[in-house]
């Protein structure tokens, strides 16, 4: 079959980004800092949960999750068991908890339990957490664009990189959360559209009916959901632990995530907007890992040598009709804004509210505010070209691995922070708050590292992150004291 010519590809590219471009104009009209920020506390609850099921899932999510099925069967949907767990702890426990307390920045809810100190570090690691995981997958999506369209124009990496960079930027540079509630709907929308489109070209393609399908990837050893081996990183009950608090770290605990649920008008909405996005999302990844499963009985059908990240990119792109690789275009954009322009958004919202303080400034005025949060916004976007790059170089395999190992590192410290603050009323000597923050990530590492000598055979994967936590919230007891 003949692949697409990368001109045709390319001018589906910016045919959508003109559109995106649109929508983002119309959208932020008469915006200012209360717009960008929080959308002025006035979104729609169920605009914000079809559009984060887009930011949730991301590139990665379209590309790793499919081509992680002939490793780990449908062993990620274990996970996903979690995230309703971790969905309700959020509506319920974090959602009241920030609507009281009428934030912007959630990290705003540190500094008035536990500190001032204690409020720069949460903000500090989220920067650090989002930075390296949104780049992480922003670098997954540009490589297969490199690959597939701007190779032939001899367009080098970084260029590719930058381009995409000054897209986001143009759309969400005016609006911020009052554009990406609109546009993450419509790029979520071309996402879901473009796995149900490849779903059914690849099930007429293989002359199978859904039950057929299943019964061959059973056969084959592709459709596994349970591991029952205790000693296995993908053990069920691990698996499912690690997702809740995953959930209730990388979303709960998340700027990014959190500011659109917090510009929802009225806390109910928001709570219906976490619980029935939780649900949708559920369904769609077990979509994508169903998928998974077809794309490997398609390779083996076909000869395709291709595994993991690359599987999916390789057969949309080189062994279906034309039009089909225009619709997995797209849809892999549609994945790739989302994340990317919420995590510049929520980057830029975080130095500006809690590191610099900027709602806290008299002496600026607001046009002096503004252009203050623009070259901010500037700036994290040239920070994401330098991330991208160190990724390249670093081209790990199953980039949806590499990114949740990172959480487990980056997060564990926001988790052990804001556990400590709910659920003790202990005083925390502040001061002393980062060094626990930066000791247990390090004493993370080195338990990862060297597990086979201390654990022998039971091997531990993603709830790295709850240890992590629990030795922040352990080193928080220890420099802490009784309230008075």
């Amino acid at each position: 079959m003949t692949p697409m010519s990368p001109l045709i590809l390319f001018s589906f590219v910016i045919a959508y980004f003109l559109i995106l471009l649109t929508v983002a104009w119309y959208t932020g009209k008469n915006s200012n800092n209360d717009s960008f920020f929080i959308g002025n506390r006035n979104s729609n609850w169920m605009l914000v949960a079809f559009g984060m099921v887009g930011t949730s899932l991301s590139g990665v999510t379209f590309v790793s999750v499919p081509g992680a099925v002939a490793k780990e069967s449908f062993a990620y949907f274990q996970i996903t068991l979690g995230y309703l767990i971790g969905y309700a702890l959020i509506a319920f426990v974090l959602l009241p908890l920030y609507y009281r307390l009428h934030l912007t920045s959630i990290y705003n809810y540190l500094q008035s339990r536990l500190g001032f100190t204690s409020y720069k570090t949460g903000a500090g690691f989220f920067i650090l957490s989002r930075i390296l995981g949104a780049t992480a997958r922003l670098y997954l999506v540009v490589n297969i664009l490199q690959d597939a369209i701007l190779n032939s124009f001899h367009i080098p990496f970084w260029v590719t990189t930058l381009i995409i960079l000054v897209m986001i930027l143009l759309y969400t540079y005016e609006g911020g959360v009052k554009t990406i509630v609109w546009t993450d709907t419509l790029q979520t929308t071309c996402m879901l559209l473009g796995l149900v489109i490849c779903i059914i070209y690849i099930l007429s393609n293989l002359h199978m009916s859904f039950g057929e399908s299943i019964s061959a990837m059973a056969e084959k050893g592709y459709s596994k959901i349970f591991f029952t081996d205790p000693n296995s990183k993908l053990f069920f009950l691990k698996q499912i632990l690690a997702g809740a608090f995953i959930t209730v770290t990388m979303t709960g605990m998340d700027q990014e995530m959190m500011q659109k649920n917090i510009s929802v008008k009225t806390l109910k909405d928001s709570q219906k907007n976490i619980i029935s996005m939780s649900l949708v999302l559920m369904v769609v990844i077990l979509i994508f890992l169903f998928l998974g499963g077809l794309l490997y009985l398609f390779a083996g059908q076909m000869n395709i040598g291709v595994t993991g990240d690359k599987l999916f990119p390789t057969i949309a792109l080189q062994h279906m009709p034309p039009a089909v690789s225009v619709i997995f275009i797209i849809a892999l954009i549609s994945a790739l804004f989302p994340s990317a322009d919420g995590a510049i958004t929520a980057l830029t919202s975080t130095f500006c509210i809690d590191i610099l303080g900027m709602q806290r400034r008299a002496d600026l005025t607001d046009p002096q505010k503004k252009k203050l949060r623009q070259r901010i916004h500037l700036g994290f976007a040239l920070l994401f070209l330098l991330f991208v790059m160190m990724f390249k170089w670093i081209n790990d395999s199953s980039m949806i691995g590499l990114i949740l190992k990172v959480a487990t590192f980056t997060y564990g410290p926001l988790l052990g922070l804001f556990t400590f603050g709910i659920l003790t009323r202990r005083k925390v000597k502040d001061r002393l708050v980062p060094w626990v923050c930066i000791a247990s990530p390090v004493i993370c590492f080195l338990l990862d590292k060297f597990q086979k000598q201390i654990f022998g055979s039971f091997e531990i994967g993603l709830e790295l992150l709850i240890i992590n936590g629990l030795i922040t919230f352990l080193g928080l007891w220890l420099v802490s004291r009784e309230s008075d």
